[in-house]
């Protein structure tokens, strides 16, 4: 596991922290609305495509780097 997996993790582990806090700030008040619903349906599709777009990188790189390594 290189840097930029370990970097992907820990942001990875961050987005998730974030969600669970803002979805425990919504039901507070002892009731989760529809505009709480529909928010935590937003965080939850941005969080999964800030890990797509790390996963995405991280292939990107793998497969750049294993380029750059065969001679032609």
């Amino acid at each position: 596991m290189g840097y930029e997996d370990a970097k992907a993790d820990v942001k990875k582990t961050m987005r998730e922290a974030d969600e669970k806090a803002k979805e425990t700030w919504r039901r507070a008040d002892g009731e989760e609305s529809v505009s709480d619903k529909v928010a935590n349906l937003g965080d939850d599709i941005r969080n999964e495509l800030g890990n797509a777009g790390d996963n995405i990188r991280r292939e990107a790189d793998e497969l750049h780097t294993d380029v750059e390594d065969k001679p032609l």
